[in-house]
Parts: structure tokens; sequence; C-alpha cells
């Protein structure tokens, strides 16, 4: 703050307008346009003193004040320019920074006097900066009040501050839902479902060592469930699969630049996809922000990767960018089939080509090995759907392992977002995944492989209604297997839609609002089940 308030005292504004009164009538400027140009001026840029008035670049010899301004610097040194070189001696000044640069003139004529070389100022130099000098001493005293307190306040900021190098922030989702339609799914009475009100809470810090880097470390606590409706499909993102009020650590990295071009990211805990690379969808708001179901914030496949590891993102230029990523799911267990690399793992490559601001698309590939989509049918979640169906019998006492049967696979996605106009962007995806078992479980599962499609075009209004605002349509089909070679996993027969709806309203710039709705036809892909609504308000305070 100090070094801001000295730089503003030798401002080439100042001096510029010091000379010549009515700056802005001579030179044929508006008012308006002065404005504009003053606020292209960074305002925490310190400036550098000048030798010469070649030293600035938007200074011409055929300018007005060329020589009342070479006279200055030769004569005085009492001009500054900013660190790009240029002057900017049209734009607007108000009458305390012209006192400030009397100030800092007059203390420049001082040190001329005072170091014997009082000959080069004249008698009329002198008569006229004491009679300015009279003219702005209420100015000038009320500038070094101001300073004296700014300099009081950031002295009692930086001895009560949180830390010299995290930020401190925080995030509550506060969310009410229910079924509002639906009737039976799979044997399970969804009309039962009562309206629930949960909330996720995040106390974030943020924290950067050389300007550069980012440590993030994220401590969550998360109660809402989503309805049970007897399938994975229609999923809210926010919700947490137990509804346990314990806070954990939850999001632990450090991002760094390894070149100008070259980006890492080393997670510890609770890295997903989007952390390495871009999801392309305008409604990944990370379940705070646009869509609210996990099918609506992003293509499925890229839930195939969770848990500890390592990314890197290479940019090739302004518009092509490579990422690769891998993450472990049990890094820290050292039992059997567990462990960095012998436990479950998700390995990203991606390719994303950004030719505009308003054009994206990515080319995704994903090998995972026991993770799978957590959205779309049972079967198409193969892992969950074989342990249950292959679970002991009620009768069976006593508490007997869990049936796992271990998948690998292999997904494929393309996203894209356009943006037609500033007030509308399409959207959407395909996703494709063939996972395959790699055990028999003792003859009691066919080897074989499964195909597991998705898709989705989406619809977002950007500031509709106000600025900070977004509405969205979701229309797609969650994963769904088109086809099986194993005998225990039947293909989906029939086909769901999931439509979906909100709109996010900011109260606030700390507050948003999103009411929508989650249509699902023909449940788990099965047309004898009932359609059924949810609908959720999410509440989003940000501090």
């Amino acid at each position: 703050m100090t070094k801001f308030w000295k730089s503003l005292l030798v401002s080439p504004a100042v001096f510029g307008t010091m000379l010549v009164m009515s700056a802005s009538a001579i030179a044929g400027e508006t008012l308006s346009s002065l404005d504009k140009e003053a606020e292209k001026i960074p305002q925490n840029k310190t400036m550098a003193q000048v030798t010469s008035v070649s030293q600035l670049s938007d200074v011409q010899p055929t300018d007005w004040a060329f020589q009342a301004l070479q006279s200055l610097v030769e004569r005085y040194g009492c001009i500054a320019g900013y660190p790009n070189g240029t002057y900017r001696g049209n734009r607007a000044m108000t009458r305390y920074e012209f006192a400030a640069g009397l100030n800092a003139c007059l203390n420049r004529v001082n040190e001329l006097i005072a170091t014997a070389t009082a000959d080069l100022v004249t008698k009329q130099d002198l008569a006229t900066l004491q009679k300015l000098q009279e003219d702005f001493t209420a100015e000038l005293a009320t500038l070094r009040g101001r300073v004296d307190v700014l300099e009081a306040k950031s002295a009692e900021l930086e001895a009560n501050q949180f830390s010299t190098t995290t930020k401190l922030q925080g995030q509550v989702v506060a969310a009410i839902t229910d079924v509002l339609g639906g009737d039976r799914v799979n044997d399970v009475d969804v009309k039962d479902n009562n309206t629930t009100f949960g909330v996720r809470a995040r106390v974030e810090f943020v924290t950067s060592f050389t300007g550069e880097d980012e440590l993030f470390t994220r401590i969550q606590a998360n109660n809402i469930l989503s309805p049970d409706i007897g399938t994975s499909e229609g999923n809210l993102y926010f919700a947490d699969e137990d509804g346990s009020t314990d806070a954990i650590l939850d999001a632990l990295y450090y991002r760094f630049p390894l070149t100008e071009s070259t980006e890492v990211i080393a997670v510890a805990n609770a890295g997903a996809a989007d952390d390495f690379t871009d999801t392309v969808n305008i409604f990944d708001g990370d379940g705070a922000f646009g869509a609210l179901s996990s099918f609506g914030t992003r293509n499925p496949i890229y839930y195939n990767m969770d848990g500890a590891g390592l990314g890197v993102t290479q940019q090739f230029g302004e518009a092509v960018s490579l990422s690769l990523g891998y993450l472990a799911n049990s890094p820290n267990d050292p039992s059997e089939d567990n462990g960095l690399f012998n436990g479950p793992y998700g390995a990203l490559a991606q390719l994303t080509f950004k030719p505009s601001d308003r054009f994206t698309i990515g080319l995704t590939y994903i090998n995972a090995y026991n993770q799978e989509l957590g959205t779309g049918s049972l079967r198409a979640n193969p892992i969950s759907f074989l342990q249950s169906e292959l679970a002991p019998p009620p009768e069976v006492t006593g508490e007997p392992d869990p049936v796992i049967v271990p998948f690998s696979s292999n997904s494929y996605g393309i996203q894209a977002s356009l943006g037609l106009s500033e007030k509308f962007v399409l959207g959407g995806w395909v996703g494709y995944t063939n996972a395959r078992n790699l055990s028999t479980e003792g003859g009691r599962v066919d080897r074989g492989e499964l195909e597991i499609w998705n898709w989705a075009v989406t619809l977002g209004f950007p500031d509709l209604g106000k600025e900070g605002n977004l509405a969205g349509i979701i229309f797609g089909m969650e994963p769904k297997v088109t086809g099986s070679s194993i005998n225990e996993i039947s293909r989906d027969r029939d086909t769901s839609y999931h439509v979906e709806a909100f709109y996010q309203y900011k109260i606030t710039d700390n507050i948003t609002i999103t009411p929508g709705v989650i249509w699902l036809t023909a449940p788990d892909h099965n047309n004898d089940n009932d359609d059924v609504v949810i609908g959720a308000v999410r509440t989003t305070l940000s501090f």
C-alpha cells in the first residue's frame, strides 16, 4: 500500500497537467474518452523515473506539450513513466493527484537547492511553485492524512491477517429434495421417499508459495442423500453416499508450473478427473453450481477415476493442450489387491482443442480397473450389480465376505461446447465404455464384455434475467448396456431418457439459489418402471 502511494506522488499525469491546466480542452479530448483511457491504467503498477523524454514511447516531438515535458525531465527530473514505457498524458486526474504531484516536484526543487544546484531553478519557477503550493495546501494536508490512515490500516491488517501465504475460503450447499412423481422402480416404492433437507459444508485453504503454485486443502462434511429410486440414474452430484456429518479431509493437492507451458498436479486425496483436465461442460460446477445431477455435471466416463495420483497438462500454443493423469483409489492400503498400482485406478489422456473462447472440444480416453460410472442403469455398474446378485441368501448367518468381481474398462469420450452467442451455449457429449470381467468368481460368472453407451445434449443460457444467472436444459441417455457377452448381466432392453432443467439465480455475489427438476422416463432403461420426477432446491453460500 505504501509503494502505491509513493508511486502516485510521481504520477506522470500530474506533471503533464501541471504545465497546462486545461489539457483536455487543448488536446480536443472529451471527458468520456479521458475516463475510458484512465480505466486502462493499472493502478497497482510502480512508475519508473525517466532521464530523457525519448524514453516515453507515446510522447512525440510533434506533441503540443513536448517542450514542456522535456524541460521538466532535463531540468528537474520530475517526470516518471509507466513500466511499459508510456506516459499517457491524456488521462483524467483529480485535484488530490495534482496536489501530490506538486508536492513531489517541490521536494525535487528543494533537493536541487540543497545540493548547490539552485542555479537550475529560476525565480519565476519558484514563484509559480510557491503560488501553487499555497493554492493546494488544503489538498496536500488531506492527502497526507489519508495516507497516514491507510498506512495504519495496512499495518493492522498485516498484524491480524490469517496468513501471508494462505487464503481461507468456504462454501455451504443446502438442498431440499423430494420425489415429485413416480410409483415403483425395480420393486422399490419410489413414492415412499420423504422431503429431505441436507447440507454440504466446505472449508478450504488455498496456499501459494511462489505466486504461481497452489496448495489446496479442503475439509468437508456432507449429510445430503439422493432419493432412493431403485436405480443409479438421477443421482444428485452434491449428495454423499452415506450422509455422515463427520468432517473429513477431502481434496488435497499441489499444483505448480514445471515450465511456461507445462503444469503438474500432485493429488494426495479425493482427486477427480476435473482436477486434471477440462470436462468441457458449462454446467460442471462441482455440485455447488450448474447441473443438479451427476449425469448433467459431466460425461460419466470421467467418474471412472478418483483418489490420489499425478497429472500433467502440456500446452501446445493457445489452442491445444494434452492432459495426462493417474489416480489410485486405495493408495494407502498395503493389503492384497490394493495400493498405488495393484488396486482400483483410473488413467486419463485427453486432447483439448480450444480455437476460440466460444468453442471447445475434448477427446478423452480412460483406462480403469475396478472403477464404475456411478450413473446409469444398475447393469451399467457391473461390480455393484454382481455384488448384489451374487450375495448370499438371507438365511445365511454371520457376515460373509462381499462378492466382488473385478472389471477392467476402456472408455472413450467426445465433449464439445459452442457459444452461439453470449447468451446461448450449445454443448453435449458421447461416451462409450467397454468393460470386461477379470474373474469368474469360482465359476459363478462367465467371462465376457459389456458395451455401455451414454450421450447428452445441453442448452445453456448464461446471464438469463440478470448477470451471473444461468439456466440449463439437459437431455440425454444415462449409461446403458447395449451389448453383453456375460450371461449374468443381460443388456438393458429399453431406453431411459434423462431430462433436467434448472435455473441458477444469483441473489448476491455470495448467494445463489437453484431450483430444478429431473425427469427420468423408463428408469433403469426398463419400460416396466414408472417415470420418476425428482425436485430439488439448492442454495449455495460462498465466502
